[in-house]
């Protein structure tokens, strides 16, 4: 028996995810990751664990095959500008000192997101996993997922031997696939299994619409995905969906293959999944419906309806304070509606009036001018809350415990109620609502700030989900975003691009 076998095998843990959008103007900076995560050591074991979500698949993964977990790093922040070059610098150098403090390893698990930029390194993930493979070297094993929302670069797949990204959207696989990572490892490490891993590129973004894999065409996509993996040499295969709103040479769907040993067949097969994404094109371009035909549906409908407010995608990088959806509401004084905006300013006016006084406000629509005007008029004040909540559920982003600062509830007379936190807050949890002391089942109407993610925690409550072609720096319509460093030809935008595998 080999030295390495004879011992109990330890395997470090490194993750750094945040998606970014490079059509916000602000950045995203190391406070944002102090406020989400930002943990070394054994804090990582602290916080995600037992959490719905990857790193607790890794952990969960190692243990089921004797193998000792080393947590060396993870930072998130919540998906939103570019980060800052020195917010950048900083995670790094906390990442190689947490590496050079870990010990011997015989492995590594990583959990990039893959669409992550910062202002000096566009490809921000391919970057950092380079450093990990130059720093551990060619022969060790690096084993990793990814969010299927991720912009693949060689990079990434150069420097991996193998990543998988999430099969659902919702994300509600996380820990899965982090298990599954943590068993590819294992069979490297025992050296039953030779990972080795191709990606395919076709030149084609797909809607954000469209890429709920619950409906068609993902559904099927999944399914051929799914029959590929009959083959006794595949180890693992990725359908990746992409992330529009990242102006950057790597933006676009791709597919990866991982096969035991086979190097030309991964290729071969990566290509064969291109080819069926590419057949599909036209069927993963969104279709659009306007704010005042989504609202005059959802007035017409029986039952309670979600609006999926696109364009302000908090879980694609938006502000979280567009009014453009809220304010047609509001005109109509549709009773019974539910809205959510980021504005700590009406935060502050709020706890400084006092629960049952009215107040005079201006909420929203104040991080620029591309996400409608401030929603004024007369408050009353419902109640006051810190923010704080959790989830006990596998939902959209595997995160178990929120905070979206000091908040207010807020109703107008019409009978809209209207929550206002003091930081920006995806929707991947019906605790939030509950959490302020609100039934979501009274609400006709709920507005979700998202596209797919939300529907996984609204589907408790909603029997109708309304995608809403708003405006915004997450649009739906990716045609109307101002690319400058994407790849060329590329479908949608050139109608006549071509993709070959030969």
């Amino acid at each position: 028996m080999s030295q390495r076998s004879s011992r109990r095998l330890r395997v470090g843990i490194v993750a750094l995810l945040q998606e970014s959008n490079t059509f916000l103007h602000e950045r995203t900076h190391l406070e944002q990751f102090q406020e989400d995560l930002l943990v070394t050591g054994d804090e990582v074991r602290n916080r995600l664990e037992t959490a719905h979500h990857e790193v607790g698949g890794f952990f969960e993964g190692l243990a089921e095959h004797d193998m000792e977990a080393v947590p060396i790093f993870a930072a998130r922040a919540f998906p939103y500008g570019v980060i800052a070059a020195n917010a950048f610098d900083e995670l790094l150098s906390m990442m190689l000192d947490s590496c050079s403090r870990a010990g011997s390893l015989d492995g590594l698990l990583v959990a990039p997101h893959g669409a992550t930029v910062s202002e000096k390194y566009p490809d921000a993930d391919g970057h950092w996993l380079s450093l990990l493979r130059q720093r551990f070297g060619s022969d060790f094993p690096i084993v990793g997922t990814l969010d299927p929302h991720a912009n693949v670069s060689q990079a990434m797949v150069d420097s991996c031997n193998a990543l998988i990204a999430y099969r659902t959207n919702p994300h509600v696989d996380q820990r899965l696939r982090g298990r599954q990572a943590a068993g590819i490892l294992a069979s490297t490490l025992r050296n039953e299994i030779q990972p080795v891993m191709a990606a395919a590129f076709p030149p084609m973004a797909i809607g954000i619409e469209r890429q709920h894999t619950g409906e068609f065409p993902c559904v099927e996509l999944l399914r051929l995905a799914d029959e590929m993996l009959l083959h006794p040499s595949v180890v693992a295969n990725s359908l990746i969906l992409g992330f529009p709103y990242a102006d950057v040479k790597e933006m676009g769907s791709s597919t990866l293959v991982v096969c035991d040993g086979d190097r030309q067949l991964a290729v071969n097969l990566a290509n064969d999944l291109a080819a069926t994404m590419w057949s599909y094109r036209a069927q993963l371009v969104g279709s659009f419906l306007s704010i005042s035909s989504a609202v005059d549906q959802a007035a017409a409908l029986k039952g309670r309806v979600c609006l999926l407010d696109m364009g302000d995608n908090v879980g694609g990088g938006s502000p979280a304070d567009a009014t453009h959806l809220a304010e047609e509401l509001f005109r109509r004084d549709i009773p019974r509606v539910f809205v959510c905006l980021y504005d700590p300013e009406v935060v502050q006016q709020a706890r400084d009036a006092g629960i049952g006084q009215t107040i005079c406000a201006a909420i929203g629509g104040k991080t620029d001018d591309r996400h409608g005007r401030p929603l004024a008029g007369e408050y009353q004040i419902v109640s006051l809350h810190d923010g704080r909540f959790s989830e006990p559920f596998a939902r959209h982003g595997g995160i178990t415990s929120f905070d979206q600062g000091s908040t207010a509830i807020l109703r107008t007379t019409a009978g809209m109620t209207i929550m206002v936190t003091s930081r920006r807050m995806v929707p991947f949890s019906l605790q939030q609502i509950v959490s302020c002391g609100l039934d979501p089942l009274e609400f006709q109407i709920l507005v979700a700030k998202g596209v797919n993610a939300p529907i996984a925690a609204y589907e408790a409550v909603c029997q109708h989900f309304i995608r809403v072609d708003t405006p915004g720096v997450t649009c739906a319509d990716m045609t109307r975003l101002s690319f400058q460093k994407r790849r060329r030809p590329m479908f949608p935008f050139e109608q006549d691009a071509t993709f070959s595998t030969s």
